[in-house]
């Protein structure tokens, strides 16, 4: 039997005990179906990926406080995964600096194979951790910084290896799979494994595994930004106002939370230069700019804080 013989039957071994992987009898005769009957099975599987979640919130929790006290300090929030996984949390990184007005090198997405891999396969890239290995040595990761490894299989050499480096340098880590038992939650000091069974087209796994990860993560840079003090409420005061429709979103916020009217409102924006939170302490608290600007930052950029020290 030669090497390559025998890794490929090996891996069809481990592919066989995954839920993710498993067939579904009752579905084999989907293609023979009416199209709206197809569209009514597949959304009734998608229906069930909210619940997968929320038997995670409590390690899901878990894991955001640890990665936003290592953010508070400055660290970086790094998400490493192959295909569909790795796509998720490029575009997860890549919609925070406008949401959030996030410096781009504070939340990353690497994917294996590199930007190439967004858009075509990149053959082997998955299958080697010593890759992962190379990308995060790329970035000098420090004990502050954060790496989740993201794989429905919870098997890819990639996100596995990504993570047995950066614990191995004193990052947080959290693997993020779809399935019980995996070797990256093994080897993450938070693991989160959203077990959402086979998928309508077997082993596919960017449906319902690859919607609960775009879920898991969601909550992830969501809640830490929350947790860093880029909301007000359930308003987004960091926005990046890049485009015509963030400046009227802009706008809207600060007139939503002081009561201003429209000029009060864009004099407020004028005098710190489009900046939402800025905006809303000059009408709120009676400041100019450059004093918003320096109660934000003894405040660590939380609003709330601001105010109050604005009004002590």
């Amino acid at each position: 039997m030669t090497s390559s013989t025998s890794r490929d039957r090996d891996l069809r071994s481990q592919l066989d005990t995954l839920t993710t992987e498993a067939f579904r009898p009752e579905l084999a005769d989907v293609d023979r179906l009416p199209t709206l009957e197809i569209a009514r099975l597949m959304n009734a599987e998608d229906a069930t990926v909210a619940g997968a979640v929320a038997a995670q919130v409590p390690a899901i929790a878990a894991a955001i406080d640890a990665i936003a006290e290592r953010m508070a300090r400055g660290g970086r929030l790094v998400y490493a995964g192959a295909g569909t996984a790795g796509r998720l949390g490029v575009l997860d990184a890549s919609e925070c600096p406008p949401t959030f007005n996030t410096d781009p090198a504070r939340v990353v997405g690497l994917i294996a194979g590199g930007p190439d891999a967004m858009v075509t396969s990149v053959e082997g890239a998955e299958d080697s951790p010593e890759l992962a290995e190379s990308d995060l040595a790329a970035l000098g990761l420090t004990p502050d910084d954060t790496v989740v490894g993201v794989s429905a299989s919870g098997r890819t050499p990639y996100a596995v290896g990504a993570v047995a480096y950066a614990r191995g340098r004193g990052a947080l880590t959290v693997g993020l799979s779809c399935n019980r038992d995996s070797a990256l939650a093994a080897a993450a000091e938070h693991g989160i494994e959203v077990v959402v069974g086979p998928e309508f087209l077997t082993g596919s796994t960017r449906l319902k595994a690859g919607t609960a990860q775009k879920l898991v993560l969601n909550m992830l840079s969501t809640i830490t930004m929350i947790r860093l003090g880029k909301t007000y409420g359930n308003l987004m005061v960091d926005v990046r106002a890049s485009n015509e429709k963030l400046r009227a979103r802009s706008r809207r916020i600060v007139a939503q939370v002081t009561g201003a009217g429209d000029e009060d409102v864009e004099r407020a924006l004028a005098a710190t230069d489009g900046e939402v939170k800025h905006a809303i302490l000059v009408l709120l608290a009676g400041v100019d700019g450059p004093t918003a600007a320096r109660l934000l930052d003894e405040a660590d950029g939380h609003l709330r804080a601001a105010l109050a020290a604005a009004g002590s």
